[in-house]
């Protein structure tokens, strides 16, 4: 279970405060997969790092009892100057799992070939994004969070192999998305929300998102 109480959230642009979340309450039950609506500059990578951890909020309380994933495609937990060989192994170690597994998993998913063995900080995004991805697929955990706008990869093979494996996560995992186009929410959400001017509107169905998310975007 994912839950945010009465969280809020903003930031100073300089000219004025933006508001991202306004004494937010909601809950993500594991089982539930959710889709969540938001417009572009909303703030929809802020909430997903808040979902992780990864920042926190201004007021409120979130509380996370269950594995949850980093963001997909977060770049902050691997180290550039390191070959994608010792990030896996690496961070294989820091989630007690069997290193050999995680190298060869990644490996397998990434098809980089030689690269494997080369500095993450010479990869092109697209490579560093392949990595990222597999990566997270090669942990163990209950909740995926997935941020439409990180970096995506381009390669055919490599998204055919990673769909197929987060369709076979889905029938064990629970997935968050974050999205500003509908249509990327059908693939994985089973309810939705819409993150509109600091407050979270959830639903039970995409289908009930959508009217709200239209209605104040193309009204």
């Amino acid at each position: 279970m994912l839950e945010f109480d009465n969280v809020s959230k903003s930031f100073w642009t300089g000219t004025q405060r933006k508001v991202i979340l306004d004494r937010v309450s909601f809950r993500v039950e594991l089982g539930n997969s959710v889709g969540i609506l938001a417009p572009n500059g909303t703030g929809k990578t802020t909430l997903i790092n808040m979902m992780a951890g990864l920042e926190k909020p201004d007021e409120g309380i979130i509380r996370r009892d269950c594995r949850i994933s980093f963001p997909l495609g977060f770049m902050g937990g691997v180290v550039g100057k390191h070959s994608a060989v010792e990030n896996s192994r690496y961070i294989a170690r820091l989630y007690g799992l069997d290193p050999d597994y995680v190298e060869a998993f990644c490996r397998w998913l990434c098809n980089l070939g030689e690269y494997f063995e080369q500095p993450l900080g010479t990869y092109s995004s697209g490579m560093r994004a392949r990595f990222t991805f597999a990566l997270m697929l090669a942990l163990d955990f209950d909740m995926y969070l997935i941020d439409e706008g990180m970096p995506s990869s381009t390669d055919v093979e490599f998204n055919k192999k990673a769909g197929e494996v987060l369709r076979e996560r889905l029938r064990t995992t629970t997935i968050v998305i974050v999205s500003h186009k509908p249509e990327v929410l059908e693939k994985f959400a089973r309810s939705a929300a819409v993150l509109l001017n600091g407050k979270l509107y959830m639903f039970d169905t995409l289908e009930e998102a959508k009217q709200l998310y239209d209605y104040q975007t193309q009204g």
